[in-house]
């Protein structure tokens, strides 16, 4: 899964420490985590896991339903992550969006961000055993028997 996707590590990381709002995805198994900075004087920066949609249009639209006391997102960037979920950690990108939460002063950001991590780990992973176990997958074609 790690194989051949090629990614501009610098061009993320740049987006991490300019984007108001960024959704990594992860097509591999149907989810993306979305990170809103913005804040309010009621309501400060978000980090959550969500359903993958079909467009950034469709970001926006879910992103305005679920704060709509924030103005409408003038810009999204959006990250497809066709890798492992650990590969965050291991190429820095996780800390990173930790490190911007931290600058900030928003540590109960940076705590929330393990405990969201943590959560892309147990996803993953069950796609992962669900894949071999066969669970909602079907073989291409079938051994003659």
């Amino acid at each position: 899964m790690d194989g051949d996707f090629v990614l501009d590590i610098e061009h993320i990381m740049q987006s991490i420490d300019k984007a108001a709002v960024m959704s990594l995805f992860f097509p591999t198994f149907g989810k993306s985590l979305v990170i809103d900075t913005r804040s309010t004087d009621t309501q400060g920066p978000m980090v959550r896991i969500m359903p993958m949609v079909a467009s950034p249009q469709e970001r926006i639209r879910s992103l305005r339903r679920l704060r709509p006391g924030f103005p409408r997102v003038r810009g999204l960037t959006v990250v497809p992550w066709p890798r492992y979920v650990d590969s965050l950690v291991t190429l820095g990108v996780w800390d990173r969006v930790v490190q911007r939460f931290a600058e900030a002063g928003q540590y109960e950001l940076v705590a929330k961000c393990e405990c969201v991590l943590r959560d892309l780990r147990m996803l993953e992973k069950a796609e992962l055993s669900a894949v071999v176990q066969g669970e909602n997958y079907h073989t291409i074609w079938a051994a003659n028997g």
